[in-house]
């Protein structure tokens, strides 16, 4: 079933009306294909989430409805280019990617890359079976079509990723240049155990920080976790939420989602596929009715995601927020649920509830040349050691203190 969000097809959406199939033909049995026709993209729904849940992908942002909707709100100005990889006719391997244009240190760069922004928070080629040689037909299509881009940019790829072992491996074998930089670390927690035995294991302050807070919070109303995940009240329920958001922090540094029309688009239109598909949770904390703290969450593969947290600053004294997260942590659990993914970056908040983190990657390839080489060497030679000067300069500073002292 095509799921379309309301007005979805009445959005202009980017242009590019070809389907190639390449040539020279590849390997004995196998058949590539890109694809930059959005119609030709939307009739690969029901064979792409087969190919995700084949390939065995517990989170929702290589689904073809992320990929949809992220397409929708942020693709002016792209070109889809979908690699497909078919063995006997069976779909075996999807390459989500696009060719864009960026100013990366002064210099015009067309990039091939996933379809991604930060608002996706992981991102990988899609592998069934076959990998080596699934990997090494899309490698010979990236290289037959070297013409449309400076530079490859695959963003946010996470460790264990076969993309990470095989690119690397296939560019070097034709002399490409490749480089990997560290994005951050995700923290998760597995939910192992109970609640309450997970809950004992946390620092005695933070039970107690958390204890005090709800008894404050308590004397002020009634305290109320509430939940909503699909009906009639879903937009009203997640409007509510974005005006928390804006009302915080972030709404002040122009970071909120209602500070950008795509980006609300994006949040409302993802909201209204993951109440259908089961998958949403938008928690608040209420008082005497009113809603105070609010987060936006996805479950998918045994598994939730957290995307988006806010409270409202008027009751910033009760940690709102961590009053809620502490409920649906514990809902979490009690729902069997494998893991909570944090997403996002190792905030000291998320820490306080977790030690664990995994590290992501991006991965670029440049072919040679001297645009390709200056921006190799400014990215993974100067920049690196420019940085570890830094470091050594902080550490002189603070050896010479602590001399003097």
């Amino acid at each position: 079933m095509n799921l379309r969000p309301a007005g979805e097809s009445t959005m202009k959406q980017p242009t590019a009306t070809l389907l190639v199939r390449d040539l020279p033909p590849p390997a004995t049995g196998f058949t590539v294909e890109v694809i930059s026709d959005y119609r030709a993209f939307l009739g690969l729904e029901s064979s792409w989430n087969d190919l995700v849940h084949r390939a065995g992908i517990d989170h929702p942002f290589l689904t073809h409805e992320w990929v949809r909707t992220w397409w929708q709100c942020f693709g002016s100005g792209k070109t889809l280019h979908i690699i497909t990889v078919q063995r006997g006719g069976e779909l075996v391997a999807i390459a989500p990617m696009m060719l864009s244009k960026e100013r990366i240190y002064g210099l015009n760069v067309r990039l091939l890359e996933f379809i991604y922004n930060k608002y996706t928070e992981r991102f990988d080629f899609i592998v069934a079976r076959d990998a080596p040689e699934s990997y090494r037909q899309i490698w010979s299509s990236v290289v037959r079509q070297r013409h449309l881009w400076d530079a490859i940019r695959l963003c946010q790829l996470p460790p264990g990723s076969r993309t990470l072992e095989e690119i690397p491996r296939l560019a070097s074998e034709d002399g490409f240049l490749t480089g990997l930089w560290h994005s951050g670390d995700v923290p998760y927690l597995r939910l192992a155990g109970s609640w309450d035995s997970y809950f004992q294991s946390l620092r005695s302050k933070r039970r107690s920080n958390l204890r005090r807070r709800l008894k404050g919070l308590n004397g002020v109303g009634l305290v109320a976790h509430e939940v909503v995940r699909s009906g009639d009240q879903l937009q009203t329920a997640l409007e509510d939420g974005l005006s928390i958001e804006a009302a915080s922090w972030k709404g002040d540094e122009g970071t909120a989602i209602r500070c950008s029309p795509e980006v609300r688009e994006f949040y409302k239109r993802m909201a209204e596929i993951a109440a259908h598909r089961g998958w949403l949770l938008l928690d608040f904390l209420t008082l005497n009715g009113r809603r105070i703290a609010f987060d936006y969450c996805l479950c998918f593969g045994g598994k939730q995601y957290l995307l988006k947290t806010s409270y409202d600053p008027l009751f910033a004294q009760y940690s709102p927020y961590h009053l809620l997260f502490s409920m649906v942590l514990q809902r979490a659990f009690e729902a069997g649920l494998e893991e909570f993914d944090f997403l996002g970056v190792n905030d000291d908040w998320k820490l306080e509830w977790t030690r664990e983190t995994r590290p992501h990657q991006w991965l670029y390839v440049f072919p040679h040349g001297f645009r390709a080489h200056l921006i190799y060497g400014i990215k993974f030679r100067i920049l690196p050691r420019l940085k570890e000067l830094r470091i050594e300069g902080r550490k002189s500073k603070t050896e010479e203190t602590e001399d003097r002292g």
